[in-house]
């Protein structure tokens, strides 16, 4: 469920007389997601999104966030775009909440990512990534390598009974990344969770990217990362690598890597599968019984990590097919 913070009609009737956005019709809450209150305006000037920003996110990281997705949707990568009142403000508060009106993408996210749907994921990877070249704005990626061990600490803290023999795992993983995560490689804003429910599709066709909540400047290479670890894995965790190899041919053709970065992917992958482990893992472990949040399996990101871990050279990913 995402709908954390209710909103009375004429508490929305109040709201909305800020914007030009006609009579309102219909509005439901969206139960897909978990960060955020989000609603399904329906006025007769069409459809937006109403997202209210709960705790989970910073309110000083708001700006960045709005601005990023000016920014983008002004280059050409469709994305939502926030809507500016009447007196030029996009980000106001409503419920006690930030909150903020977005334009409404039509599409939607794919259960079973094929190979189709990775190029198409690949080639807007890049063109994201070109398009921020020149974003004004930064923001650090609060989960990054530094971040991991203290992450660790707190999960392992949290368990109710907890797994030794994950702990000496996963303190050994941290050891290595620690000493051989990459330094200096090309980088900007990247979108830090391109999952595939974070990615729309109208038949084949990419139709637009959501959820930048997580966005950062960071290696470009590290968000190709996280993408093969999202999308090209099987449901029972077996690597495919012809979706990888569509993924990577498909970024190649708007930004190639370079040699470095191919080098040195292998290890971004192990970054980015420890990443969501252990996000994974401290909420399995911190979420109260009831709660509304499902929370997901981190045995998932267990099998990927040893997968990568097992990878010797970059040409595994589907380089050189």
């Amino acid at each position: 469920m995402a709908v954390y913070t209710e909103i009375g009609d004429g508490e929305l009737q109040a709201f909305l007389k800020d914007y030009e956005l006609g009579t309102l019709l219909a509005f439901k809450g969206i139960a897909e997601g978990v960060e955020n209150s989000n609603y399904l305006l329906h006025t007769d000037a069409g459809f937006y999104i109403l997202t209210l920003y709960e705790r989970r996110v910073k309110a000083e990281d708001l700006p960045f966030f709005l601005s990023l997705l000016e920014h983008l949707a002004a280059r050409g990568i469709v994305c939502p775009t926030p809507l500016k009142g009447r007196d030029g403000v996009a980000l106001r508060e409503l419920g006690g909440r930030p909150a903020a009106i977005f334009s409404f993408l039509d599409g939607m996210w794919v259960r079973r990512p094929q190979t189709v749907h990775c190029a198409e994921l690949g080639r807007a990877l890049a063109q994201m990534h070109e398009a921020g070249r020149d974003f004004p704005m930064h923001r650090a990626n609060a989960l990054t390598v530094a971040d991991w061990r203290p992450l660790h600490e707190r999960a392992y803290e949290a368990a109710s009974e907890p797994d030794e023999s994950l702990h000496a795992f996963l303190s050994d993983e941290l050891d290595f990344l620690e000493n051989n995560w990459p330094k200096d490689l090309p980088s900007g804003v990247i979108h830090a969770d391109l999952f595939p429910d974070n990615v729309f599709f109208l038949g084949d066709a990419l139709s637009g990217l959501i959820d930048f909540y997580f966005a950062c400047n960071d290696f470009f290479a590290y968000d190709l990362a996280i993408c093969l670890n999202a999308w090209c894995f099987e449901p029972e965790t077996t690597f495919n690598v012809t979706k990888a190899h569509a993924l990577l041919s498909a970024y190649e053709k708007s930004r190639p890597l370079t040699q470095e970065e191919r080098e040195v992917l292998p290890i971004l992958a192990r970054g980015g599968a420890l990443r969501f482990l252990l996000t994974r893992l401290y909420d399995w472990n911190t979420t109260p019984p009831g709660a509304f949040v499902t929370r997901k399996d981190p045995g998932e990101f267990v099998r990927k990590l040893r997968f990568h871990r097992s990878v010797r050279s970059s040409s595994e990913y589907g380089f050189d097919l």
